[in-house]
């Protein structure tokens, strides 16, 4: 097992403090001996219940490492029938991270990068957030025991998760700049000290973590769906699950590979916009904007890694508006009785234009992943949803409301 450059292909050891390529500062990813996995997995390994350690075998962590778990993964898959008829699809499912401890998907990355910072003797975690990774950090570095710093953006974190961060000790930092200055910060600060380790999915070991996604969808569905549609943010989860996918299908557990949609809101689409040019570079966004706070990022790090899983699984990079947003939000909640954060209906409302234009056929399956729990960001729905009814406690007016 190594830490691969994605760009020149220098290896380097997975026991390196290291989050880019030395040579030529590309990005890293961990490369596995597929031949030994296969030789360890055993025929009864599905047979365990769904969890991110379940996967043991696929993630950079030796055996007899410590892991630093809340009991993450086997979040529920729905099958989505009634979003799925006013839709005009015939299968749809939602899968819903909002199920993990901190009520995100990052949860699932977290365990093994700080289980993995706990092995190479580091005593502060760090990272840039627009609130969900701090959540997961302060969590899981509380479980870990280790120190705990956090950069957010003046103004742009919901209080769902900024005080997720705050009630589990982590020292937050609200600095005066975006989500992309805050990352720029933060590296150069892990550069200077090496007892500071950075979690954010820049680090290859939090995209290993994030992988068993698709893992499950693959186990809980008996097979791989036609797309899988994922929103985007810095681009770790899209890029994470086509790793996955391919360590699966190289190893023959799965025979196909399913087409990735990656959604962007029209604010901040840096990675939507290369991929409409059919180029493999972005130009950053230098004031992102969307209600939808977990993917308002205008230089996502894991950029190359994500377009590249686009355009290998002949899938695209699309964006919807922050009313399409609203509108998928509402639809689930409605229709499926599943609340779910702004970031994670951009999934919907992407399916929803796909349809509609043809891309997407009704008779195609479609997995999409909702990211986030509702109740991460739930000022931003309380603006838009139909306020409580003014009525006296008499029961003949509330009956002559009810009636009405």
């Amino acid at each position: 097992m190594n830490l691969k450059c994605i760009n020149c292909s220098s290896l380097f050891d997975t026991d390196s403090i290291l989050y880019n390529c030395s040579k030529c500062n590309d990005l890293l990813e961990v490369e596995y001996d597929l031949d030994k996995i296969s030789n360890n997995l055993g025929s009864n390994w599905r047979d365990s219940p769904l969890s991110v350690w379940k996967y043991q075998d696929f993630l950079p962590i030796p055996d007899g490492v410590e892991r630093v778990t809340l009991q993450e993964g086997g979040t529920r898959l729905h099958n989505s029938k009634k979003l799925s008829s006013f839709l005009g699809i015939d299968e749809l499912h939602i899968k819903n991270e909002g199920d993990n401890p901190t009520a995100s998907f990052k949860d699932r990355g977290m365990t093994v990068a700080v289980t993995k910072a706990k092995q190479l003797g580091a005593k502060i975690i760090t990272c840039a957030s627009t609130g969900n990774t701090s959540a997961s950090l302060a969590a899981y570095g509380a479980r870990g025991g280790l120190k705990r710093i956090v950069l957010i953006p003046s103004g742009k974190v919901a209080y769902g998760k900024l005080s997720q961060a705050m009630i589990c000790g982590a020292h937050v930092l609200q600095i005066d700049g975006n989500f992309d200055k805050c990352l720029e910060v933060v590296m150069e600060l892990s550069s200077k000290y090496e007892d500071i380790y950075l979690v954010n999915s820049i680090n290859p070991f939090r995209i290993e973590g994030q992988k068993t996604i698709v893992f499950e969808i693959f186990e809980q569905l008996g097979h791989v769906p036609d797309w899988i549609i994922v929103p985007v943010g810095n681009a770790g989860n899209v890029s994470a699950i086509w790793k996955g996918l391919n360590e699966f299908l190289q190893l023959g557990i799965i025979d196909k590979l399913p087409r990735l949609v990656g959604v962007q809101a029209e604010g901040s689409a840096p990675i939507s916009a290369a991929f409409s040019e059919g180029k493999m570079e972005v130009n950053y966004i230098q004031k992102p904007e969307t209600l939808a706070t977990a993917i308002r990022i205008g230089a996502p790090a894991s950029w190359k890694k994500a377009l590249r899983a686009i355009y290998d699984s002949n899938g695209l990079a699309t964006t919807v508006s922050d009313k399409e947003i609203l509108e998928g939000q509402m639809n689930l909640a409605k229709l499926e009785g599943l609340f779910i954060e702004p970031a994670s209906a951009a999934p919907i409302a992407a399916l929803k234009k796909l349809l509609r234009n043809g891309t997407i056929s009704s008779d195609e399956e479609v997995v999409c992943i909702a990211t986030g729990h509702g109740l991460k960001d739930p000022d931003i729905i309380t603006k838009f949803v139909e306020k409580p009814t003014e009525v006296s406690s008499n029961i003949d007016e509330i009956q002559k409301v009810i009636k009405k």
